[in-house]
């Protein structure tokens, strides 16, 4: 039995700064989402103002002769198949596919794992900033739309009580779908040594982008403003690795 378990321990990877650095480092994402709790938990009662500012999302997009949602939704609300994987994508996407990003980032390009925290904690605080000051419901949630929440073909229910414990339902601005994918692609395709590899990188904030709004989770100003929220953090970031080159910068190994 001994000798089973170091056969398996030789083919797990090992933590590039022992356990202590990566007990802190899931610490640093716990706290952030702990955060975003609180803030969804006063976010919530806002309604009308959610429902205000949703309009005014709409009004902005329309006298700018670009509110086609609604046109896009119903375009493909008959093609199923693109309808499942936009489900699919919605719901899996921002969680799996982060977090295994950032796993692997940081058990085997640990020199660039500590920029992109960086990026992902100052993106977080925007975005907790955002859902305080402009709580806004998603278009599925806006009356007389006219765009279907999609999730419900999954037996998601956003009204259930296991759902609102985790979701904020105001807080489409902006579209952390969007600020995450747009830091893991942009990051995925520098690190990418195959042009393949990197096409998909680059694909993956457009496709995140689409999904969101087929299935009626944003506005594509939310999408918009959410990758703002990303450059924004990036620009953040290089502030910081001003201040500890050795540890924060995108390329720690050679500075």
């Amino acid at each position: 039995m001994p000798g089973a378990a170091a056969k398996i321990r030789q083919y797990l990877p090992t933590l590039p700064r022992g356990k202590g650095d990566a007990v802190l480092q899931v610490g640093l994402f716990v706290l952030a989402d702990l955060c975003y709790e609180t803030v969804r938990g006063l976010a919530e009662g806002n309604l009308n103002e959610a429902l205000a500012n949703a309009r005014t999302v709409i009004d902005v997009e329309a006298s700018m002769g670009l509110f086609f949602e609604r046109g896009l939704q119903e375009a493909l609300m008959n093609t199923q198949w693109v309808i499942d994987i936009a489900n699919f994508a919605y719901l899996n996407s921002h969680f799996i596919v982060t977090t295994c990003f950032l796993i692997w980032l940081y058990l085997y390009r640990n020199d660039h794992f500590y920029f992109v925290r960086n990026m992902f904690m100052i993106a977080m605080a925007l975005a907790l900033v955002g859902y305080s000051l402009v709580p806004t419901a998603p278009p599925r949630l806006v009356p007389g739309l006219g765009i279907e929440d999609t999730l419900t073909q999954v037996s998601v229910n956003h009204e259930s009580a296991l759902v609102k414990l985790f979701v904020n339902p105001y807080a489409a601005i902006p579209s952390m779908h969007c600020a995450f994918s747009l830091m893991i692609g942009a990051s995925g395709a520098l690190l990418s040594r195959h042009t393949l590899a990197k096409a998909l990188w680059c694909a993956y904030p457009l496709f995140v982008f689409f999904v969101v709004m087929v299935t009626g989770n944003h506005f594509w100003l939310d999408a918009a403003i959410g990758w703002s929220v990303a450059g924004l953090a990036a620009l953040g970031a290089m502030q910081l690795a001003k201040a500890r080159p050795a540890a924060w910068s995108w390329h720690t190994a050679t500075a």
